[in-house]
């Protein structure tokens, strides 16, 4: 070991302890803070994430990291370390770029555009928020700038949660499930049923928190390297593979949106828990790819979770824990949590109509960044694409533009990710079956644990050191396609409707 890298390895450990209180402050400002000592998390958010910032941009770094790319010390290197020189020295150009007082004013601009947003949602009161989120597309635009000169601002940002996946590529995939899904959604809606009244009575969040714990626990999610808060929205943060944490939100009469979030959320835990501990608190550590994370949360929600096999060991359980689901047949739960609806709150649409969802933002976001349509105009278009793909119009904003966090922080082009997720899962589905046998078997014979493993070794492992096409490649050795993903809901909502 040179003494190059001893000092590489000190100085790594150094801004480790600073991203370790910003993550605590964070977790901490979301889930206990109390509003009136917000402002305070707030300067404390600003001024550790700016001394982070300044290490991570510092000339000594630029120094230890072109030191360390030379060949006779990269040669030196082990594969994983190799890979985070690699992305560091990545990372650290592109920030290099970006001034520190535009980043301050950021990271601070992040904080009080979170809290103003929950406040307008509560109030589901727009022009509140709406003068923050002008100033944080603003602040995106000017910083991507920096980061990406030359670059189309949007798939600069695409590219910043899926690498090499821009808007050519999700263009593409996306036509392809609106030309079929459409058809798929009308015959669907055609044979509906009454709305089933046992789901809206009165649901004890406390046995909600019960059925919580019992469905992370089956599906993997360990304790003792985790641990579930509540927020308004749910989350999952890490600070390493050691302390994952999970967040969720209970309605009481609607059990159905915490016991998938918890399932949901749970699939990103399970996913942070099982990268290679070698790799924590460094840059391959943790999973940067945003599609490929989102497919493990929704291949545990809408793969396993919404499979009527996947119950039937765990149903009377749940009836135990929440009492009202000992008089709900298995079979009217099943269709309940596959009830095709168009419905205006993302997080609570089925897996199907929750494709509409997503590209209704990804058109938002290239609206914003490529149109350059005003923010005062974005409530009205946001209600003319919910008519479009959904046929329903928002009454008000909480249940509209405001029932995200995301554009809050900045997350511009996080939204597509979820449904590039999905995609993955129509493929993964199909790898998983080819290996391990039909998922309808294991999950009835209550073997979730043997789909959990195969996960655990085929992606989780491997944690950022390989992007997403890499991971598609070799775990199913084709490139990226809907197809899957469309024959399967074709397949699962043929049966189901009778059509």
């Amino acid at each position: 070991m040179s003494k190059l890298f001893e000092e590489f390895q000190d100085y790594l450990n150094k801004m480790n302890q600073y991203e370790h209180v910003i993550t605590l402050l964070y977790w901490d400002m979301k889930t206990v803070t109390p509003k009136m000592g917000q402002a305070g998390h707030v300067d404390a958010l600003t001024h550790f994430s700016s001394e982070h910032f300044a290490m991570s941009t510092s000339e000594r770094l630029g120094e230890m990291l072109a030191g360390l790319a030379e060949p006779v010390e990269f040669e030196e290197l082990t594969d994983t370390w190799q890979y985070i020189v690699k992305y560091m020295k990545k990372d650290y150009d592109r920030n290099k770029r970006i001034p520190a007082d535009l980043y301050n004013t950021f990271v601070q601009t992040q904080a009080q555009a979170g809290i103003v947003w929950e406040e307008a949602k509560d109030k589901s009161d727009f022009s509140l928020f709406a003068p923050h989120l002008q100033k944080i597309i603003e602040l995106t635009r000017e910083m991507t700038g920096y980061t990406d000169p030359g670059k189309e601002v949007y798939d600069a940002l695409l590219d910043q949660y899926e690498e090499d996946m821009d808007s050519a590529t999700i263009d593409a995939l996306f036509e392809d499930l609106k030309r079929e899904l459409i058809p798929l959604v009308k015959a669907i809606l055609g044979k509906q049923k009454p709305e089933n009244p046992a789901f809206s009575g009165y649901f004890d969040p406390n046995g909600q928190k019960k059925v919580q714990d019992m469905l992370l626990d089956y599906i993997g999610f360990r304790k003792d390297a985790g641990s579930v808060g509540e927020t308004e929205h749910p989350f999952t943060l890490n600070f390493s593979s050691k302390d994952v944490r999970v967040t969720n939100h209970y309605y009481e009469h609607d059990p159905l949106s915490s016991i998938f979030s918890a399932i949901h959320e749970g699939g990103h835990g399970i996913f942070e828990q099982n990268v290679n501990p070698e790799y924590d608190n460094t840059t391959a550590g943790s999973c940067r790819y945003m599609g490929l994370h989102e497919s493990q949360s929704r291949f545990y929600e809408n793969i396993l979770g919404r499979n009527k096999n996947f119950w039937i060991p765990i149903y009377d359980k749940l009836g135990e824990l929440l009492p009202p689901f000992q008089e709900i047949p298995l079979e009217d739960f099943y269709r309940e949590i596959n009830h095709v609806k168009n419905s205006f709150i993302r997080v609570n649409a089925d897996e199907v109509t929750y494709c509409f969802h997503i590209i209704l933002r990804y058109e938002m976001e290239k609206a914003i960044f490529r149109e350059q349509v005003p923010v005062d105009e974005l409530p009205a278009l946001w209600n003319r694409k919910m008519q479009e793909y959904l046929q329903i119009t928002p009454s008000n904003s909480a249940e509209g533009i405001l029932q995200d966090m995301h554009w809050s922080d900045g997350s511009f082009g996080y939204f597509p990710s979820y449904l590039l997720g999905s995609i993955y899962d129509g493929m993964l589905l199909d790898a998983l079956q080819e290996e391990l046998g039909d998922a309808d078997e294991l999950l009835r014979n209550g073997k979730i644990g043997e789909i959990t493993k195969w996960l655990n070794q085929k992606i989780h492992w491997y944690g950022s050191t390989r992007k997403p096409k890499e991971v598609i490649a070799a775990v199913c050795g084709k490139e990226v396609s809907a197809e899957p993903l469309i024959r399967y809901f074709k397949a699962k909502y043929t049966e189901i409707y009778g059509l």
